[in-house]
């Protein structure tokens, strides 16, 4: 059986579509991307530095687009996304979601990259109002950590599996929670530009969830699991009203591993920029053959995994629904 995980905000890097240009279909996909959000995707992915990328409004757009320009150079295509045969489940990590819903048929490419760039805008609107951010916290004893987070009232806003809980809140708080981190805990900063799945995200929630409406999803062709509690849901509806309140709610990429790992998961392929989330599969789903498409290099990989593994599930691995 196998898994298509999209990457959330923090896997992109300067310069990163510039091997993908050379593909005329991931070209062609990245230029329809642009026109429809409006924004520079081909000069943000090739020459466009550190720090502007990681400008939320610019940072989500792009890493939709990626994933989803670089499936289709998987699948060999320069029309309409079709993973029948090709996937049996999808899942994507914070605003990795988008490209997941677009892949499991929820929502056409098009809706989806509209609304990765009101996302991406809101947030950074809402970022702007309170010095906030984000930082990885690495090994520890959960409860622990979980105690001192709530002490320094931050938030765990992505809590990714293997060790690794991501917090969120304000800089004052996350400064403190550095300078004295639970024992055997790693503190590091994150380069985003707040305090993603708090709170202080609710401003965008609102603002998605007007821009979401006039949208009309349809119900996955594929499993797709949400960030909200790791189960699968069957309703397009209710998947993407999870999406839009998954802004200012707590990302549980843990509990997606456990639900791939109860379906019999065999293999996992990362769209590009991959990376992030086949090292969590890594130290999570023993077993589990990964492949992260970072460059062209990585399709016949890619392929390989696709045509060993798709379409193996068993009659009784069965989804439970959200």
């Amino acid at each position: 059986m196998l898994v298509v995980v999209c990457p959330g905000q923090g896997a992109q890097s300067p310069g990163m579509l510039a091997p993908w240009l050379e593909l005329p279909a991931v070209a062609a996909s990245l230029e329809r991307a642009a026109a429809v959000t409006g924004i520079d995707l081909v000069a943000h992915g090739t020459t466009s530095d550190a720090d502007t990328i990681r400008d939320t409004a610019v940072a989500q757009p792009l890493l939709v687009a990626s994933a989803l320009a670089s499936l289709r150079a998987v699948l060999g295509t320069d029309g309409p996304l079709d993973v029948t045969g090709q996937t049996d489940a999808v899942a994507g990590h914070s605003v990795g979601e988008l490209a997941a819903a677009a892949i499991a048929g929820v929502l056409t490419e098009d809706d989806a990259l509209r609304l990765v760039a009101v996302r991406g805008a809101a947030m950074a609107r809402a970022a702007a109002t309170t010095p906030t951010g984000m930082c990885a916290v690495l090994g520890g004893d959960p409860d622990e950590v979980a105690t001192t987070l709530a002490a320094h009232r931050l938030v765990a806003a992505n809590v990714n599996g293997g060790g690794q809980v991501v917090a969120a809140g304000t800089l004052e708080a996350i400064a403190a929670f550095a300078a004295a981190p639970p024992a055997r805990a790693r503190v590091v900063p994150l380069q985003v530009a707040g305090a993603f799945h708090t709170e202080h995200m609710a401003p965008a929630v609102a603002e998605l969830r007007a821009a979401a409406a006039a949208v009309a999803p349809v119900d996955p062709a594929v499993a797709l699991l949400t960030n909200s509690d790791g189960s699968v849901v069957q309703s397009g509806a209710r998947a993407l009203e999870l999406i839009v309140a998954q802004v200012a709610h707590p990302v549980r990429w843990d509990l997606c591993q456990a639900t791939l790992v109860g379906l019999g998961v065999t293999g996992l392929l990362e769209l590009a920029p991959g990376g992030v989330l086949t090292g969590l599969a890594r130290r999570t789903l023993p077993g589990v053959e990964t492949v992260a498409v970072k460059t062209p290099a990585d399709l016949d990989a890619a392929r390989d995994l696709v045509s060993r593994h798709a379409g193996t599930r068993t009659p009784s691995q069965q989804e439970q629904p959200s």
